[in-house]
């Protein structure tokens, strides 16, 4: 967030915490000054194992966040030791000082990923708002009746589900450009499936990735022509992480390869070809994109690898092969991008964009340099993927591991993915070229 909220919330935070622990007596400090220092470092330090273990990031969080995850269970025990023996009302302030200083942390998570935005991003997400250009399925169909080109496209909720699939998700959410309404039933247009990072949740990409406002643009451009756009659910909640993978936690491959598309043909009439079809994700959504596309190239032949990994990853080799396909190396080897496209062989049709962040843009406005493990992660894919003739190029974009990163990644990446899958009206970017060859 831009606004100067964090800085009231840290203000306030630090208030309550001095009103809080306030004068105490020597034997008081002496007991629970340490074990308030204590607790705070076991729970940040808890948070560390959480996040290394797990495989969650891919660069070190900022230290405010330790520090205000210390702080947060410090303020913790402070409530708890101190209750006794004080005036209600810094009773108060001590109990206030404990979710204030966890919003600080949150705070400082959110500077490290860029989550939310804004403040109505936030709201949205607290409180189920409509989010930008949401409508519902009547007055999508009433549009569509009138045949009307809106000014902009709009975005409804659906839950694609046909039953056959062991994978219980949240609804998912299309968006339909304006070009959708010109006719009933509508052309068939092509379509890409959104997919965000490894704790996530359908808006992800429109409100923290802005993902609408950027097809949008596009589509104003040119005459109303945009890809639809469908947000899936790869997790089913946002504490799973599934590495869009068949396993323990669900079968998310299944439903994204197999369910969305049909489904996306038969309500909103896109094309069925895989030529018209694409994927665009980042970080676990990136390696989605790679492994859903190298292993359904029936169902999807152009991708966007937004600072992924080189396959799932839930930790390390050993700790991910437990977590996700419960212990069976085999599966493993089934959605590994690497070994799946040695096995395929030779690719026809297909184009793969990675990017990367880390980039810098010199005196001149030259760009140069990139996270180096990002970069390497990519180049490698990237390299293995040309041996099996998918075209294929790696881009270096300015900023850090984060939404808005990943944001200004798709929209640098949407008029060449336009011209992949057929949009009309789209041609390649200056540097692309013919029939759809990458930059």
């Amino acid at each position: 967030m831009h606004e100067p909220i964090p800085v009231v919330l840290q203000a306030a935070a630090g208030a309550a915490l001095i009103v809080a622990i306030g004068a105490r007596s020597r034997k008081w400090w002496l007991l629970w000054g340490p074990a308030a220092v204590l607790c705070g470092s076991l729970l940040a330090l808890w948070a560390y194992a959480l996040i290394s273990t797990e495989g969650v990031a891919g660069e070190p969080a900022p230290v405010a966040f330790w520090g205000w995850l210390a702080i947060t269970g410090a303020a913790a025990l402070v409530l708890l030791a101190g209750w006794q023996g004080i005036r209600w009302w810094r009773r108060v302030v001590s109990v206030l000082a404990v979710p204030l200083a966890a919003l600080c942390a949150g705070q400082s998570l959110n500077a490290w990923l860029g989550y939310v935005p804004t403040v109505g991003a936030a709201w949205t997400q607290l409180f189920a708002a409509a989010l930008p250009g949401q409508t519902d399925a009547a007055t999508v169909t009433a549009m569509q009746r009138a045949g009307k080109l809106p000014p902009k496209g709009v975005v409804v909720s659906v839950m694609i589900d046909t039953g056959a699939v062991k994978f219980k998700h949240r609804n998912e959410l299309v968006y339909l450009p304006p070009a959708w309404f010109i006719s009933n039933p509508p052309p068939r247009l092509p379509a890409v499936m959104m997919i965000g990072g490894e704790f996530n949740t359908p808006t992800d990409w429109i409100l923290a990735g802005d993902a609408v406002a950027t097809l949008d643009d596009y589509a104003a451009q040119h005459g109303g022509n945009a890809p639809v756009a469908v947000f899936v659910d790869s997790g089913g909640a946002f504490n799973i992480d599934t590495e869009c993978v068949d396993g323990p936690r669900g079968d998310a491959a299944t439903h994204l390869a197999q369910e969305v598309p049909p489904f996306m043909a038969s309500h909103f009439g896109v094309s069925p070809d895989p030529a018209d079809w694409a994927i665009v994700g980042f970080s676990a959504g990136g390696t989605c994109a790679i492994d859903l596309t190298v292993m359904h190239p029936e169902r999807f032949r152009t991708f966007v690898d937004i600072a992924g990994d080189m396959g799932p990853n839930s930790g390390n080799k050993a700790q991910t092969v437990s977590r996700l396909f419960g212990g069976s190396v085999s599966a493993w080897d089934a959605f590994d991008p690497a070994t799946v496209m040695a096995n395929h062989g030779r690719y026809e049709g297909v184009a793969a964009l990675f990017t990367v962040s880390g980039a810098r843009v010199d005196a001149g406005g030259g760009v140069t340099g990139a996270n180096e493990n990002e970069r390497s992660v990519a180049n490698r894919l990237c390299d293995l993927g040309r041996t099996q003739n998918i075209r294929c190029a790696v881009e270096a974009y300015p900023g850090k591991h984060d939404w808005p990163f990943a944001g200004r990644s798709f929209a640098a990446a949407l008029q060449w993915l336009a011209a992949c899958i057929h949009i009309r009206g789209s041609r390649p970017a200056e540097s692309a070229q013919r029939s759809c060859s990458v930059r």
